[in-house]
C-alpha cells in the first residue's frame, strides 16, 4: 500500500507538535508562569506580535477549570501589572524620541486619527476604547507620550485600561474552561482561536463604521473615517 508524502509529513511533524504541547504543559504548571506572563504583556506593548493573551487566556481556562480562585486573583494581578509596566514603556518611547512608533500614530484616518483629535481632552476613555482594536494599546499610549499628555492622567487612563482588558481576558478564560476540562492542549487552541476571533470581529465592526461614515458623506467630500468612541 502507497503511502502518501502529506502522510510522511504528517508523522514527522507529530514530534515537534507533542514537544510544543509538552512545553506549553511545562509552563502553564511552572511557578514561572506568572513572571513569564508579566515579562510577556510588557514587552507585547512595543511589540505587539508576542503570544501573551493566549497564553493568559490558556492559564485562565486551566485557572477556572480547576476552581483555582487564587490563581484566578494572581493572573488579574499579573495582568494588570505587566499592562501597565508595558503602557509606561511605549508612553516613555513616544515621549522621548520624534521617530519611534512615529508612522503608528500619524497614519491618516482611521484609529489614528480618532486617538489624535480626542486623546489630550478625554484620555481615560481613548486608551480604555482603543485598548479593545487590534493595535489600539501600542497607538493610544504611543500617541500619549508623543503629544505631551501628562504622567498622572496617561497612569489613571493605563490602570483603567489595563484593568478593564485583564478582566475580559479572564471572562473569556471563564468561558473556555467548561470546554476545555482543564486540558492544556486544548486550552491553548481554544486560546489562539479566541485571540484570532476577537481581532477579526473588532477589524470587522472597525470597516463596517468606516463603509457607513463614508456612505454618509456629503458628495465631493472624502470618506471619514472618524471612530465612535465606545461606551
Amino acid at each position: 500500500m502507497s503511502v502518501s508524502p502529506g502522510s510522511d509529513r504528517n508523522r514527522e511533524d507529530l514530534p515537534v507538535v507533542l514537544e510544543v504541547v509538552a512545553v506549553c504543559d511545562a509552563v502553564l504548571y511552572s511557578s514561572w508562569l506568572l513572571p513569564v506572563l508579566v515579562i510577556l504583556i510588557a514587552i507585547d506593548g512595543p511589540f505587539p506580535v508576542l503570544p501573551s493573551e493566549t497564553l493568559l487566556m490558556t492559564a485562565a481556562a486551566l485557572a477556572f477549570g480547576r476552581h483555582d480562585v487564587l490563581a484566578v486573583v494572581a493572573l488579574f494581578v499579573v495582568a494588570l501589572v505587566g499592562s501597565v509596566a508595558g503602557d509606561l514603556l511605549v508612553f516613555g518611547l513616544g515621549r522621548s524620541s520624534h521617530r519611534v512608533l512615529a508612522r503608528a500614530v500619524e497614519v491618516e484616518g482611521g484609529l489614528s486619527s480618532w486617538v489624535r483629535r480626542r486623546l489630550l481632552q478625554r484620555p481615560a476613555v481613548v486608551l480604555v476604547g482603543a485598548r479593545f482594536m487590534p493595535g489600539g494599546r501600542l497607538l493610544s499610549t504611543a500617541a500619549a507620550g508623543r503629544f505631551g499628555l501628562d504622567v498622572p492622567r496617561f497612569l489613571l487612563g493605563s490602570v483603567a485600561s489595563s484593568a478593564a482588558w485583564s478582566v475580559y481576558m479572564l471572562l473569556i478564560g471563564l468561558l473556555l474552561g467548561p470546554i476545555t476540562g482543564g486540558s492544556p492542549l486544548l486550552s491553548l487552541a481554544a486560546g489562539v482561536v479566541m485571540a484570532v476571533l476577537t481581532a477579526g470581529v473588532f477589524a470587522l465592526v472597525q470597516r463596517v463604521r468606516a463603509m457607513r461614515a463614508a456612505a454618509a458623506a456629503p458628495s465631493g467630500v472624502g470618506p471619514a473615517l472618524e471612530m465612535v468612541a465606545p461606551h
